[in-house]
């Protein structure tokens, strides 16, 4: 009896861990080679010591072609500040060590943007803001493996500007738990003209979901990683 208890609170515990967004990063580990990825199959694997919570060996990570995040995507930035995400910060709160006011706040600086839309279509990218669009071809500038302050890692797997429009930026990077190809179903996007700069940004990470989500299906989304 008092085992299958343990198995029980063990397995609540598990259940209760949820794990979203980059942590704070220490240091960057540069590893230049040939290099999010969600199809809604929610195929990621979410145990203590997963690849989706940070936990990889370096010979795992390879390089991916921007066709990882192929398609029309919107941001969420909007649904937090109309209220429609408040279910996914009462969900964290439920589980987490924060309230939900504080989470909301948390995220607040996440995931502000004012690109609310980024199409990608082959090597072209392009940014729907307040000023209208700004497009650019990106070609692969290989990845970056990060280490987070409570020891688990990220990569950054990013893509330079090649030509476009002056107000495409000069570099995109990538951050969607994933560590080799695969199709994204949501991801974090880095993006300015200062390579270096962007591996130290770890609080602000505009994310996106596919464009053809609703409000309510995002939350679903979310809530369900």
């Amino acid at each position: 009896m008092k085992q299958a208890m343990l198995r029980t609170a063990a397995a609540l515990l598990a259940a209760a861990v949820l794990s979203s967004v980059p942590a704070a990063a220490e240091q960057s580990g540069k590893e230049h080679k040939h290099d999010h990825s969600h199809a809604h199959d929610h195929g990621h694997d979410h145990g203590e010591r997963s690849v989706y919570k940070g936990y990889f060996e370096d010979s795992a990570v390879a390089e991916r072609p921007l066709a990882d995040w192929e398609g029309d995507w919107q941001s969420v930035y909007p649904y937090l500040a109309d209220g429609t995400l408040d279910p996914v910060m009462a969900h964290k709160a439920d589980h987490g060590e924060k309230t939900a006011e504080e989470y909301k706040a948390y995220y607040e600086v996440g995931y502000k943007t004012d690109v609310n839309r980024i199409v990608i279509d082959g090597d072209r990218v392009a940014f729907h803001g307040a000023n209208g669009v700004a497009e650019g071809r990106y070609a692969s500038d290989g990845y970056e493996i990060l280490t987070y302050k409570k020891g688990n890692r990220g990569v950054r797997f990013i893509f330079r500007k090649t030509e476009g429009d002056a107000g495409a930026p000069g570099f995109i990077q990538f951050s969607d738990h994933r560590i080799a190809p695969a199709s994204a179903d949501h991801y974090h996007l880095y993006w300015g003209d200062d390579r270096a700069a962007l591996l130290k940004e770890v609080t602000n990470w505009p994310t996106y979901y596919p464009a053809s989500l609703s409000g309510e299906e995002i939350v679903r989304e979310m809530m369900a990683h």
